[in-house]
């Protein structure tokens, strides 16, 4: 009977100091940290690897040094042109001081969240939808630094924060392709323009230089005929130049003045009578 009992005693004790080794043995991994309470009071940061704490007395609360992905619900946002979107974003951020994430925040993944939510509404909303669209990364850059000024007291540092979509009305879509059509014709009629400039500059300064010396027409005009000629299936326009003509127009001018010149006065004409009595007409005789 008495062993019995002594036997029951010692697995009683077993038991208990098991649990009381359960209870004072904590073990840590790399990435972990331990805030412990010692009577409720704070008391110096463990980990990581195995700690060992006063059984009733201290309480643990393991916090992890790893980046949150955080994903910032839709917001719906005006824009500062009165222009109605729909805009996700997501955050990264992790625990710098374990001891103030645990006590001076109740819940930092949730505090954060919020925090990110009212942030982007705000800071979006005061951009307009051609900044929100093409100035991305400014914008990136202010709500990182807005949200972890705002969660630093915490303990929490906010690294990266970035706008993954933005959804806006169809008919706001449809006006904004149509905008960016009458843009690219623009730029193609500007383009066109220039190059009708440019050519006629380079034809202008060609005339220039052609008429410094006649022979450069002649040589242009070969090297036409050359590159006609080259294209057996083409039809030949021979083209004549009007140089080889203008020694025959020079004399056909000189020719006209004699043929037209007016008859002497001293010549008659043939067959007239001259006298120098009175003339009589012909019902006189």
């Amino acid at each position: 009977m008495t062993l019995a009992i002594l036997l029951v005693g010692l697995g009683v004790l077993s038991v208990l100091a098991l649990t009381l080794a359960a209870a004072s043995v904590r073990v840590l991994r790399e990435y972990e940290r331990g805030v412990v309470f010692r009577l409720g009071r704070l008391s110096e940061l463990k980990g990581p690897g195995v700690v060992l704490l006063v059984p009733f007395v201290d309480r643990l609360e393991r916090v992890s040094l790893r980046t949150v992905t955080l994903q910032v619900p839709p917001q719906e946002i005006i824009t500062r042109d009165n222009v109605p979107a729909r805009v996700t974003a997501v955050a990264y951020f992790r625990v710098i001081d374990p001891n103030r994430s645990i006590v001076e925040i109740q819940d930092v993944l949730s505090a954060t969240l919020q925090i990110a939510q009212t942030t982007l509404r705000s800071v979006l909303g005061k951009a307009e939808l051609d900044t929100l669209l093409s100035e991305r990364e400014q914008l990136n850059e202010n709500l990182q630094h807005i949200i972890d000024d705002q969660t630093e007291p915490w303990g929490i540092k906010v690294t990266t924060v970035e706008i993954k979509d933005v959804e806006i009305p169809a008919g706001m879509q449809h006006a904004m392709a149509r905008q960016a059509e009458a843009e690219r014709e623009r730029r193609a009629k500007i383009i066109d323009a220039e190059g009708e400039f440019q050519a006629a500059a380079k034809l202008l300064e060609a005339a220039n230089l052609i008429s410094r010396n006649p022979v450069t027409i002649q040589l242009r005009y070969l090297q036409t005929l050359r590159e006609i000629g080259g294209n057996e299936n083409s039809t030949i326009v021979f083209p004549f130049p009007l140089d080889l003509l203008q020694p025959l127009l020079n004399a056909a001018n000189d020719l006209t003045p004699a043929a037209a010149a007016p008859t002497p006065a001293s010549a008659e004409p043939a067959g007239a009578i001259a006298s120098n009595g009175p003339q009589l007409a012909p019902g006189d005789q």
